[in-house]
This record gives structure tokens, sequence and C-alpha cells, in this order.
């Protein structure tokens, strides 16, 4: 577990990668989509977060295309949850690792499926799922996902380049650790 400290500076840490990116380079200005995409980085820094979704044996739910149908056997929020998620799980692949994409569908049901157009989907239909709990993302912001999926998993990659770039004095993201 990651002490608070730590969390802390992650949380500078992406969200000054993910407004240095989405801001100057990309031109996107929209505060809530570029803190939505810096949560779901640090969220998913911790591989156990992709495996959160559980079926009713317990079993945690990997593949794209096990998710899906465990969203369909869902109603209301559990089922707006489940959608986030794929709409998560295939932004952070697409996005950010997009050379492990064959390795994920290599020999599975997800081998056929389009990780875009599922993200895409998946996030339109947690959108038109209306809640009143406060920490759960607008339907506005999930729906603005799903239309801007390609430009967030680019934009995703972008940040990535960005902290693999290596530390220098002037980089922007020295400044965010201070």
């Amino acid at each position: 577990m990651m002490h608070s400290e730590n969390s802390g500076a992650l949380d500078r840490y992406f969200m000054g990668l993910t407004e240095f990116v989405f801001h100057s380079r990309l031109g996107v200005t929209d505060p809530p989509l570029v803190d939505y995409l810096s949560q779901l980085l640090k969220r998913f820094v911790r591989s156990d977060s992709l495996q959160r979704i559980r079926n009713s044996k317990g079993r945690p739910l990997v593949q794209v295309v096990e998710l899906l149908q465990e969203a369909e056997s869902r109603l209301g929020l559990a089922r707006r949850t489940v959608h986030q998620h794929i709409g998560d799980v295939t932004l952070f692949w697409v996005g950010v690792y997009p050379e492990a994409m064959e390795k994920l569908k290599g020999g599975s049901a997800d081998y056929f499926i389009s990780f875009c157009s599922q993200g895409k989907r998946a996030y339109h239909i947690a959108s038109t799922i209306d809640t009143d709990q406060q920490n759960d993302a607008p339907c506005e912001l999930l729906q603005r996902l799903s239309m801007d999926f390609e430009m967030c998993a680019y934009g995703l990659g972008e940040v990535r380049r960005e902290w693999e770039h290596g530390e220098g004095e002037e980089h922007p993201r020295t400044l965010l650790l201070e």
C-alpha cells in the first residue's frame, strides 16, 4: 500500500504530466477531462485496479469480453460501473501500452474485438445511466470520453512518452515533485 505522501506526489506527477500534454501539445483545456485521465493513470499504477470487477463467484474479470458479459448481467449503478471500467481499461491499454495489445488479446476471446470500439461504446452506455453518487463521473464527462476516445488515447500515449523522456532540470515534471 502506498503512503499518502507518495500518493500525493504521484497525484501531482500524473496531473502535471497530463495537464502539460493535453494543454500544451493538444490544446485541450478541459479540466474535468484532464483530471479524470490523470486519476485513471494513478489508479492503474496498481495492477489490482485493472482487476477490480469480479464475477458472482468472486473471480476477477480481466478480458474485455468477460467484462462485457458481466455488464449485461447487471442493472443500474452496477452496470454503469462495469461499463465505465471497460472504457477505462481499454483507454489505458490503447493509449498507454498499445504494444501490449497483441499479448493481451493473444489466444483469448478479446482477439476478435476492437478495444477502441468497445471502449467508446462502454463509455457511451455508462453515460446514459444516471447516478446521484457524488464521487461518480458525470454523464457529460463519460459522453466526452466516448466521443473523444481516440484523442484521449493519443494524449495518454504522449503522457507516457513524457515520463519516458527522462528527468532533466528544464523538464516540466521536475517542478511537480518539488
